[in-house]
């Protein structure tokens, strides 16, 4: 969603600017080149080998205009200065680089370790996971973060098959799961949502994306726009109920929001649409994986 971000941001020169998940830098690269000659981008990604590719990208055409750190969007805050940023992005979720590597262990379409870690730092693997929480908390975890029906009948299978044998690869464990739930013509493949929930729950993605808007918040400027893209249901909820309580024009105590108990107070941002921006037919038809993207912008007052 190339063209949609450089709408929402509007990079120009002078422009300082964050992407809080570099990938192959195809975001990045656009906004350096749309905020020539002197525009700035600080860049972070938690992969090494998206680091790197970013670094080796930008550095053919914007040496000098940019720093790029290996990190989570989380911590922004902690090297981007406050009211700093024209713009920030952020978006979520998996790249295709890790989806097409095998040994990545994201992709339920190609044998590999069950690994789905973003930053291999990281101690925990999809294959810890599923070899060592009990049935009752990966089925929270599919439920949780995959809306998975299913989640108790996978879960428990998946006990009852790792006290034979550890799961080890991506094919075990989808192999499992159509076994339970067997494809029928569907175009879904059924393990797509435990796939979705281990990653999830593996890379701490929720806990990372509510510390990441209020990271981008505090390093916008007055002014400064913040574009999130999103792939599913929850971390596009997620962004909603952020803006909503950025949004609003009041504040109140506890859990419900009691009209005749609310306080007023001033917004810190607002909307620049209500609707999310949606990919055009041609990305989708050059990118079927942008199908579920959606991306929400929201502008600091």
């Amino acid at each position: 969603m190339v063209a949609e971000v450089l709408a929402a941001l509007m990079p120009h020169p002078q422009g300082r600017y964050a992407d809080g998940t570099l990938g192959g830098a195809g975001h990045a690269a656009s906004i350096l080149a749309a905020s020539s000659p002197t525009g700035w981008l600080s860049g972070c990604d938690r992969d090494g080998v998206a680091v790197n590719t970013a670094q080796a990208r930008l550095n053919e055409k914007f040496a000098g205009r940019f720093e790029i750190r290996r990190g989570n969007f989380a911590d922004l805050s902690d090297w981007v200065a406050e009211r700093s940023c024209d713009g920030v992005l952020l978006d979520l979720g998996v790249s295709s680089p890790q989806l097409d590597i095998a040994e990545r262990g994201f992709s339920f379409m190609q044998d590999g370790p069950l690994d789905m870690r973003m930053d291999d730092r990281m101690p925990v693997t999809a294959a810890d996971l599923v070899n060592s929480e009990g049935a009752e908390t990966l089925a929270n975890i599919f439920w949780e973060y995959g809306d998975e029906r299913d989640s108790r009948r996978f879960a428990k299978a998946i006990v009852n098959d790792r006290a034979v044998r550890k799961f080890d690869t991506t094919k075990q464990l989808a192999d499992l799961i159509e076994r339970l739930s067997p494809r029928r013509g569907k175009k879904a493949h059924p393990a797509t949502k435990v796939f979705q929930a281990l990653r999830i729950a593996v890379n701490d993605e929720i806990g990372s994306l509510k510390l990441g808007l209020d990271a981008a918040k505090k390093i916008l400027k007055p002014g400064g726009r913040l574009a999130v893209i999103t792939f599913h249901s929850l971390e596009d909820r997620l962004v909603k109920e952020f803006g909503r309580e950025k949004t609003r024009d009041y504040a109140f105590s506890g859990e419900v929001d009691v009209p005749e108990l609310r306080m007023p107070r001033v917004p810190e941002m607002k909307w620049v649409s209500r609707k999310a921006f949606l990919p055009a037919e041609a990305e989708l038809r050059e990118n079927p994986r942008a199908r579920s993207a959606q991306l929400r912008v929201l502008e600091k007052l």
